[in-house]
């Protein structure tokens, strides 16, 4: 007869604790509770912006605390208190400055310093200040920088910015006048001759620079500056033979002047003078296409004193479509190449 096995009884097996790994857990008490709203955004569309912009991380709110689980958990949870740093400074959130906040996350910058930054107050009272981290470097090196160049494509305010950096640097006396440049060179099209006097035939060429100056001095005194010589708006050819002192120079559009004419602009700064080159070589119609923007970085790059600054489509401030349209024709270039 076979022997009778009796059953033997043990404890239960706890299964293992669950080991969480440092920095997959983070958590931000917001202590001002009216700002929840402003934060999440109305039906909390802010907060799932950053979940799209995070996938790998769950978010969850419970009143004022705000949990964060997943690899990224740490820099979401610093992206909400940066956010908000911002809120709490005044400025007001929306799905497009939310949406520049993550770029500026996922590049370890801090968005509070970024959009806390004033470059000038607009005649019409508007905080002119830079959206992005790529705008901010693009500010601080024009303030360290006795040449700066800003390379990039269209919307990402490098003329702007450089025209606003100019009149603070007006403003606080630091240089005597502005000198707005740029070659005088048609996009594809024959303009012919154009009826008046000299600087009625350049002024389609320069209307730009006029835009961002009755922007932020108003047209009044914009053109009180004008007529006394204080801002002067000339096309690129008057600059050769001047020695610019104590000037602030802006040349737009760099990426239309020739090797020859970039060297040119180069060597007229003067004493107490700063300098910013803007140009998109991706808009390059000088004839021949020979543009003295290509290649200068490399020829100047030991250059003490020259900053280079150069922008992609995270830093366009127009509407969204012109950084699509940007990537679109990237795409098309990198085709081609292959």
């Amino acid at each position: 007869m076979a022997p009778r096995l009796t059953p033997s009884f043990t404890e239960p097996i706890e299964p293992p604790p669950v080991v969480v790994a440092p920095g997959t857990v983070a958590e931000v008490i917001v202590a001002d509770t009216h700002l929840m709203v402003a934060l999440l955004g109305g039906r909390d569309e802010h907060l799932r912006l950053i979940e799209r912009a995070f996938p790998d991380t769950t978010i969850s709110v419970r009143g004022n605390v705000i949990d964060a689980t997943g690899p990224n958990a740490a820099r979401v949870a610093q992206l909400f208190e940066e956010l908000v740093l911002v809120l709490q400074g005044g400025q007001a959130l929306n799905l497009v400055t939310v949406g520049r906040t993550v770029d500026m996350a996922r590049e370890d910058v801090r968005p509070s310093e970024v959009l806390s930054t004033q470059v000038l107050r607009s005649a019409k009272g508007a905080v002119i200040r830079p959206n992005t981290a790529g705008q901010k470097r693009y500010c601080d090196a024009i303030a360290r920088s006795t040449i700066t160049f800003g390379i990039g494509p269209a919307g990402t305010g490098k003329s702007y910015l450089a025209v606003a950096m100019a009149v603070q640097a007006l403003q606080t006396r630091q240089v005597n006048r502005i000198i707005l440049t740029r070659p005088a060179v048609e996009a594809g099209e024959r303009l012919g001759f154009l009826p008046g006097d000299l600087m009625a035939k350049v002024d389609p060429y320069l209307r730009p620079l006029y835009d961002a100056l009755f922007d932020m001095l108003g047209p009044e005194g914009s053109g009180r500056l004008i007529e006394r010589g204080t801002i002067e708006v000339a096309p690129l050819a008057f600059m050769r033979g001047r020695t610019l002192n104590d000037a602030f120079i802006i040349l737009d559009e760099a990426q239309n002047t020739s090797p020859e004419q970039m060297k040119m602009f180069l060597t007229r700064v003067g004493f107490g003078s700063k300098a910013v080159v803007t140009g998109d070589v991706t808009q390059i119609d000088v004839p021949g296409g020979r543009s003295g923007l290509i290649g200068i970085e490399d020829v100047l790059c030991e250059v003490d004193g020259i900053s280079f600054c150069h922008f992609n489509r995270r830093d366009v401030v127009r509407h969204r479509i012109v950084a699509d349209i940007i990537d679109a024709y990237d795409r098309a270039d990198q085709r081609k190449q292959r």
